[in-house]
């Protein structure tokens, strides 16, 4: 059996000393402010990230080059490994597209080797569930076949749910309407929001106030994950640790089990997202 590395973009928000440890490789999209300077995520500090956008700075990103991915994968291939790619959701962003474009080239080349790619239809830390489980199945001596298949097999069931505490900035990506944003700042009224299996951001319920909607997403998971009591859940957040760990709680309290992973959301999703966003992704009877 030939040896095999998993590889993946910075879309999953996992850290990367965690990612390192997992033995992932990855590339990182990018953002940049107004004043057009292109920054790759790890370049900045993520609390003067959302400082500056709590500031009502405008970040904008870009999805990682076929180049990028290219340059990796290689490297990978001249060392006799083959590759398996979990990649950030295309009904979000073209970066599972450019990493395909870059995996069509090499095979060529390689013709010996294994590479395989797919778009989780996953982002954030849901991605990053999805590389988790993976890494796991690679530990328990599955093949690359044998993992590609899996995560094949449970993508649709990856939940994805979360809330924002200011609309602005999915209004600005035309996620949500002009009206829906001015309601949410005047009325308190915040959405819970998930990712449907095209992997595109869905409007699932309106709550009013922060506490009902971290509430929502607890029986989400309650109601609807495979093992409430026993499954693996990660919470992410735009540096809103407090309410990430409020969100735990609820479970908690619920019956479910605690947290494995609670890690921050990047600059890439952050931007459009913004300060405030709380996700919770589990595996489920259903996306």
């Amino acid at each position: 059996m030939s040896d095999y590395v998993i590889m993946s973009d910075t879309g999953c928000d996992i850290e990367f000393d965690t990612l390192r440890e997992w033995g992932v490789g990855f590339r990182g999209l990018t953002f940049r402010f107004e004043d057009g300077i292109e920054h790759d995520e790890g370049e900045m500090e993520k609390s003067e990230f959302y400082a500056k956008m709590r500031a009502g700075a405008v970040s904008k990103t870009s999805a990682v080059n076929s180049e990028s991915f290219r340059e990796m994968f290689e490297e990978a291939l001249r060392e006799g490994k083959d590759i398996l790619y979990l990649g950030f959701s295309s009904g979000i962003s073209a970066t599972s597209n450019s990493a395909m474009m870059a995996a069509k080239e090499l095979r060529d080349a390689y013709p010996e080797r294994k590479l395989i790619t797919i778009d989780t239809l996953a982002a954030s830390a849901g991605e990053g569930l999805v590389l988790y489980l993976a890494v796991e199945k690679k530990k328990a001596g599955a093949d690359i076949e044998e993992n590609a298949k899996y995560v094949q097999d449970l993508l649709m069931n990856v939940a994805h749910w979360f809330t924002v505490e200011d609309l602005v900035y999915l209004k600005r990506g035309g996620r949500v309407s002009a009206a829906a944003a001015f309601a949410s700042g005047v009325l308190g009224i915040k959405p819970v929001l998930h990712v449907d299996n095209e992997g595109c951001l869905i409007n699932m319920m309106k709550v009013r106030g922060r506490t009902q909607s971290l509430k929502a997403i607890a029986r989400k998971y309650m109601e609807t994950a495979q093992d409430p009591k026993g499954g693996v859940y990660f919470i992410s957040h735009g540096d809103c640790l407090e309410d990430a760990k409020e969100l735990e709680k609820m479970i908690v309290a619920e019956g479910g089990n605690t947290c494995a992973l609670i890690t921050q959301i990047g600059m890439v999703i952050g931007s459009h997202a913004g300060p405030g966003t709380i996700a919770l992704f589990f595996l489920a009877s259903e996306r």
